[in-house]
């Protein structure tokens, strides 16, 4: 069931508020479903603290859970304008007509319900790091004792010439899974039988370094199965690419010449887009005419990091390694992809992993005590088919305040797997999206 939203007009001071006051600030509507959830605030008890938190995501909806779990008594407010979640993993197989975008959605029922984090479906506007407020869309005004985002990413419009927010409605990014997604896939339902679908990549960083290259395979499936003679040209500003090795070897087994990847030396920057007409330019000239033309532009830390103060030169956010912690301004944490955490790769899992350690590092911070010792696992699942999946694992410790890859840990699938393995990997990643999504948000719909 889901509960009627707080409103939180009143609640912007960190200290205990009255109960009247409290319950007045949530609504009458919604007075029931919070009492039960957060009795400790609600009945006029001193919080251990406010945390703001900004952004639902992977990192942002799993940090407020987990502050809730270590200590239940910390007033948690999760700002996030959508209602429902919509992820970027498995997104490429809704493009590919094997998943529904209902699949990959998810809500806060369990956050507000179970363990108590009231979420507000606003956008975060401003941050004041002295004051430490953080300015809603609606107007409201909320201070924290420690605030913690997850922003996720921006995009660099007009990085490349021609392509600007409104060129994404013609030449869909589909990098943010929602309204784009469902663009870019009726846009391949129309296409014509022998149409080439034309993907541009940007250069590194930018979110799931792999995704533009589960999406070409995945794309190449659909058309294997329903428009026989179409093709994909990949336009790369790289001349590498995570799971490379792979993820060609899959193509020539699966698709023979379907696929055509053209790398940075071989002319694959795009540096011209002309939305209307579905043509890019490339660095030397040539110019490339699409029936479907999905561009990926280059990425940097989401709004509000700007806003707070937090993003440097880069347009990302520098961290303390074992906190995730601001460089640049104290008490505000950053998880995910805004983050500048290399050799960590900006990923779901990533989030997910780096939103625990920041939780229990502002635990600890509030209440005076030490956190562990930051220890990460990330494992990414890609699918050059839905029954063919390869995959990439990585253990990271902290060494120096920096992100370091444990020596001797990890790998890539092996190159000689046979179709058997390729396809447990593929359950893999689908147990692994199952696995992770419940963790995060609560039990995922399914596919």
């Amino acid at each position: 069931m889901q509960h009627n939203q707080p409103v939180l007009d009143n609640i912007s001071t960190p200290t205990a508020p009255s109960r009247r006051r409290f319950l007045h600030g949530l609504g009458a509507a919604s007075m029931l479903p919070v009492l039960a959830a957060c009795s400790t605030t609600s009945l006029g008890r001193a919080p251990a603290g406010r945390v703001v938190v900004v952004g639902g995501g992977f990192g942002g909806a799993t940090a407020a859970k987990y502050i809730k779990r270590a200590n239940p008594a910390v007033d948690v407010v999760l700002i996030e304008p959508n209602k429902r979640f919509h992820t970027c993993p498995m997104s490429n197989l809704v493009l590919a007509g094997e998943r529904t975008m209902d699949s990959i959605s998810h809500g806060y029922d369990e956050l507000q319900g179970t363990y108590g984090v009231r979420v507000v479906h606003a956008r975060a506007d401003d941050v004041n790091p002295t004051a430490r407020t953080v300015r809603l869309s609606t107007g409201t005004v909320l201070e924290y004792d420690r605030l913690l985002l997850s922003p996720g990413i921006d995009f660099r419009w007009n990085a490349i010439e021609g392509y600007d927010e409104r060129a994404s409605e013609l030449a869909p990014h589909a990098w943010r899974a929602g309204p784009q997604t469902m663009l870019l896939r009726r846009q391949l339902e129309s296409i014509q039988d022998g149409g080439t679908f034309v993907l541009s990549v940007p250069p590194d960083p930018f979110r799931c370094p792999p995704g533009p290259y589960e999406r070409a395979s995945l794309i190449a499936h659909y058309f294997s199965r329903h428009k026989p003679r179409s093709k994909v040209l990949i336009l790369d500003a790289k001349d590498n690419f995570s799971k490379q090795g792979l993820f060609q070897a899959a193509w020539k087994k699966l698709y023979g010449d379907r696929i055509e990847w053209v790398g940075l030396s071989k002319d694959g920057r795009v540096v011209r887009v002309d939305a209307a007409r579905r043509e890019v330019q490339t660095e030397f000239g040539t110019i490339h005419k699409a029936a479907v033309l999905n561009v990926v532009p280059p990425q940097k830390a989401g709004f509000i990091a700007e806003r707070a103060g937090v993003t440097d030169a880069s347009g990302w956010v520098p961290v303390h390694a074992n906190t995730f912690e601001s460089r640049l301004q104290k008490d505000i944490y950053v998880v995910g992809d805004a983050t500048i955490a290399a050799p960590m790769p900006k990923s779901g899992f990533t989030a997910n992993t780096q939103a625990k350690v920041a939780a229990a590092a502002i635990v600890a911070s509030l209440d005076g005590s030490t956190p562990a010792q930051a220890l990460w696992v990330n494992t990414c699942y890609s699918l050059a088919a839905p029954d063919y999946g390869v995959t990439v694992a990585g253990v990271f410790r902290v060494e120096n305040d920096k992100i370091i890859s444990v020596p001797n840990s990890g790998g890539l699938s092996s190159a000689n797997a046979d179709d058997s393995i390729r396809r447990t990997e593929a359950a893999y990643a689908q147990g692994w999206y199952q696995a992770i999504s419940q963790d995060t948000w609560g039990t995922p719909r399914p596919a």
